[in-house]
């Protein structure tokens, strides 16, 4: 299940939105499971980060960040124009991710910074991956990654 921070919450109901509250950030994998909130700090060993291209991020800098396109029935996807890629960090199987908004995320606790927390998996997670074995140095590709608002 997805679970927005509550610094994401607070930019939805703000005029930032999650497209924008997102602008430019990283998609980071980890093994183990998934913490009760996005607020909560990491757990597990970081697999993976994903970034454009798999070039280096820096939080604070546009650079390789990643982005969505405008949303489209209540359905905010990645952006066609970039490919979300990263080399396996360590060994292990994925289990969930957090995508950290720009600005410095170290993981630990936090209720102000736009985080994204969910699943992963190979089928019926909030992120599908064809392989969940990370290997260290081995290339990822995020080929689909979409955010819906149901109306609830």
């Amino acid at each position: 299940m997805l679970r927005f921070s509550t610094g994401l919450r607070d930019g939805v109901l703000d005029a930032t939105g999650i497209r924008e509250a997102t602008a430019n950030g990283v998609l980071r994998i980890y093994s183990g499971a998934q913490p009760a909130s996005a607020d909560t700090a990491v757990s597990g060993t970081l697999l993976v980060e994903v970034t454009v291209d798999g070039a280096a991020f820096a939080h604070g800098t546009a650079t390789n960040g990643l982005n969505f396109d405008a949303p489209a029935n209540a359905v905010l996807s990645k952006a066609a124009a970039e490919t979300w890629r990263g080399n396996g960090l360590a060994d292990g199987t994925a289990g969930w991710f957090r995508f950290c908004s720009n600005p410095v995320d170290s993981g630990g606790a936090s209720s102000t910074l736009a985080r994204i927390d969910g699943s992963v998996g190979r089928s019926a997670a909030d992120l599908n991956l064809s392989n969940i074995n990370i290997l260290t140095g081995v290339p990822n590709t995020v080929d689909v990654f979409q955010i819906s608002m149901d109306q609830g």
